[in-house]
């Protein structure tokens, strides 16, 4: 066995000592540094708390009839207002910062998808930014239907996988692992399908679509023999 060298110790106290001069010669310009991050903290706290929230109110006040129209399918005008109150899309634009602004771009990417301009559907999904347990897996599935609706299939298979990891529940989980395992059927990929279909039973039995997964199982598999 080779004998093992003796490794440096640390002098703590010569390590101290260098950190305490380097204070000292640079006291000034260390001065400067920390006043500029207790300025950017505080700037940030203020924008945070007085302008963001300023904004969310009026947006909030704006999104009410915009939320109206999209309720009643009622697009176009949700989209781009009535010419007195803003549709979505002006929203979007003018309180972005602000969550409903944020939200504006989830209405406008699923009117959108609605109309069939999936490109603009895209654009607005992508945009919006969320983590909670549902709408923020429907964002990213309804980018999936889009993609699958300009026939980019493998595009929407991988937006279905990541809607379905986004938050594991019995909702938005399986309904979006069945969409990708159904657009592996329809690229011919059955084995594929078979896999999610068959993770689907068993790990979302009491959803609705684990209770049917026998049939869609046998159908791909039919395929594949």
């Amino acid at each position: 066995m080779s004998e093992i060298k003796d490794e440096p110790i640390l002098d703590v106290q010569e390590t101290y000592s260098k950190v305490e001069k380097y204070i000292i010669d640079n006291q000034k310009s260390l001065s400067i540094i920390i006043g500029a991050v207790v300025a950017l903290v505080g700037g940030y706290i203020g924008y945070k708390y007085w302008y963001v929230a300023g904004q969310e109110e009026e947006a909030r006040k704006e999104m009410y009839k915009a939320e109206a129209y999209f309720e009643m399918d009622s697009l176009d005008l949700a989209i781009n207002g009535n010419g007195t109150d803003k549709g979505f899309l002006q929203i979007a634009d003018e309180y972005g910062v602000a969550p409903s602004g944020n939200l504006a771009h989830y209405y406008l990417g699923i009117s959108y998808l609605k109309k069939g301009e999936f490109e603009n559907a895209i654009e607005h999904l992508t945009e919006f930014s969320a983590d909670d347990q549902i709408i923020a897996p429907m964002a990213i599935g309804a980018t999936g239907d889009a993609h699958m609706e300009l026939g980019k299939t493998d595009e929407a298979i991988a937006y279905y996988l990541k809607a379905a990891e986004k938050s594991k529940n019995n909702f938005t989980s399986p309904m979006f692992l069945k969409k990708a395992a159904i657009a592996y059927e329809e690229k011919g990929s059955y084995a594929d399908a078979v896999k999610i279909y068959e993770r689907i039973k068993a790990d979302f039995t009491d959803s609705n679509e684990g209770k049917e997964m026998d049939k869609y199982i046998a159908r791909a598999q039919a395929a594949i023999n």
